[in-house]
């Protein structure tokens, strides 16, 4: 098994993350003696759904005051018992979930601060070791099933048909599953792009209120992010809309239609920044460095794909596949270093040199992605 790099604390958390992140298989691992509570299981869930006392008794005749429960936002209601027997007997519970959604919107006891919120991510570089391969990160993503099977492309099918758009369905969260299948394939194309609500909802032929609702619901079941612009202290003239990403390159590229007027670099240039984003994500939850993402565009177009921003620092990075840079590829980081002097500026590429101009550093993509804990200040 591939070590990952969340720590589960002593006490009680939220482990969060998409479906096939390896939160259960993972959980089982570190936990192998642990009462296991399976909520996709109909027995269980029939078992556990107005019994919440039950679950007392099950962690007891197991002996063990240490409870997984998987998928707990298929019954919000166990989290009162929950809180009682952390309460009044110190169990500890590990509680995965697809998505917070419910839990939020149903007004259930989230523990009061009792139990800390973990994210599990696809795989990281570092995770990986010499085992990462960027060229398929870039075409199959990270998803620790794809990474580990045989059939990529027939997973990441199935994981678009049954999970995007049936489990949606099933979950009643969207009444019209064609318009959101449409919503999905229009989204797609704003992959690593500034976000047009009107023109998405054209393209997919819903109206725009439907669209901003179907954006909520991915980012409630954590399968995709927005991306704000960084405005602190801002000297120029910003745009004002987020950007899109799937939250993983393959899903994106299962999602994208093709046609004989897409190109590799149409498709893949998105790919390249959700790779990237997402080791950004992956790495700073991880090893709990406490940044905040954004991306940087001024009005004219110059921009800055990512910026970060938090107590250890603010890092600007741009990323490019060519296999050459030209000063119009670090000419957002010059700008955006010059407005912010304290900021150090990063453009991953596809050669395979290294390079430093002043506070700029240049690092071959696949190397600075596996380097992205020690540029982002991690400790060894």
């Amino acid at each position: 098994m591939i070590a990952r790099h969340v720590t589960l604390p002593r006490g009680s958390c939220f482990l969060l993350g998409p479906r096939g992140t390896g939160k259960s298989t993972w959980i089982r691992s570190v936990l192998p003696d642990a009462l296991w509570v399976d909520l996709l299981k109909e027995s269980t869930f029939a078992e556990l759904a107005g019994k919440a006392d039950r679950l007392e008794a099950m962690a007891d005749g197991l002996g063990t005051t240490t409870v997984v429960i998987d998928e707990v936002q298929k019954l919000p209601a166990l989290l009162d018992e929950v809180h009682r027997l952390i309460e009044t007997r110190r169990f500890r519970f590990v509680l995965t979930g697809s998505s917070a959604r419910k839990l939020r919107r149903s007004g259930t006891n989230l523990l009061a601060g009792r139990a800390r919120t973990l994210t599990m991510h696809p795989f990281t570089a570092s995770e990986l070791g010499r085992a990462f391969d960027l060229q398929h990160a870039i075409r199959y993503g990270l998803l620790p099933t794809v990474w580990a099977g045989d059939d990529h492309d027939e997973y990441l099918r199935s994981y678009v048909g049954t999970y995007l758009r049936q489990e949606v369905q099933q979950e009643a969260l969207v009444r019209n599953i064609g318009s959101f299948s449409r919503f999905l394939e229009a989204a797609s194309f704003s992959q690593a792009a500034v976000l047009n609500m009107q023109s998405i909802a054209a393209d997919c032929g819903i109206n725009r209120k439907t669209v901003e609702n179907h954006f909520d619901l991915l980012e409630d079941l954590l399968l995709a992010v927005r991306l704000p612009v960084f405005r602190r202290k801002a000297a120029r003239r910003l745009v004002v809309h987020p950007k899109f990403f799937f939250f993983d390159a393959g899903v994106y590229r299962a999602l994208r239609p093709r046609g004989p007027l897409d190109t590799a670099a149409d498709i893949d240039g998105a790919a390249i920044e959700t790779v990237v984003l997402e080791a950004l994500r992956a790495e700073t939850a991880n090893r709990g460095l406490g940044y905040e993402l954004f991306y940087w565009r001024l009005q004219d177009g110059t921009e800055v794909d990512f910026v970060l921003y938090g107590e250890r620092g603010l890092h600007a990075l741009e990323v490019t596949r060519s296999s050459t840079f030209r000063e119009r590829d670090l000419a957002g980081l010059r700008l955006f270093c010059s407005d912010y002097p304290a900021a150090k500026g990063h453009l991953f590429y596809g050669g395979t040199r290294s390079y430093r101009f002043g506070s700029i550093e240049v690092l071959p993509l696949g190397e600075g992605i596996s380097a992205l804990p020690t540029v982002l200040g991690a400790k060894a």
